[in-house]
């Protein structure tokens, strides 16, 4: 199974998912891309398997990848202080690989519920979905 964590910014929830990743899963190939060389450093020195930084790296990696997990805004254009470009946001949405989310709340997107959940808690809920993705069959 190939796995492609996104993350931007300084990288520090790819980093997490990355490390929670392959501690649960080691036989899960990791793709780790980064809107910038900063989030994907964070992710290679975590365990990542690969690494690529930018849009095509997001759009390429979207059209080979069995699941894909980042924050909710990796589906947003724009979002992440604009780190997410409309074709990232596209790349991932359009993809048959199984999408794990986590709600992240930060500038103006907002996801309901999600507020007060610990970050370590997320992390390891979005690895608990990865799991059963693993489990099921693609359709």
């Amino acid at each position: 199974m190939k796995v492609m964590v996104i993350d931007g910014q300084g990288g520090g929830l790819g980093r997490q998912l990355v490390a929670a990743i392959k501690a649960r899963l080691p036989q899960v190939t990791v793709l780790a891309v980064g809107t910038n060389s900063a989030a994907t450093t964070a992710m290679l020195r975590a365990g990542a398997d690969q690494a690529a930084t930018g849009e095509n790296a997001v759009a390429v990696g979207s059209r080979s990848a069995d699941a894909i997990v980042g924050p909710v805004g990796i589906v947003i254009a724009d979002a992440m202080l604009g780190e997410i470009t409309p074709k990232m946001a596209v790349a991932v949405g359009q993809s048959q690989a199984g999408r794990v989310l986590i709600p992240v709340s930060q500038c103006d997107n907002i996801v309901a519920g999600a507020q007060g959940q610990p970050m370590a808690k997320l992390v390891q809920s979005a690895v608990d979905a990865l799991e059963q993705l693993g489990a099921c069959p693609q359709q």
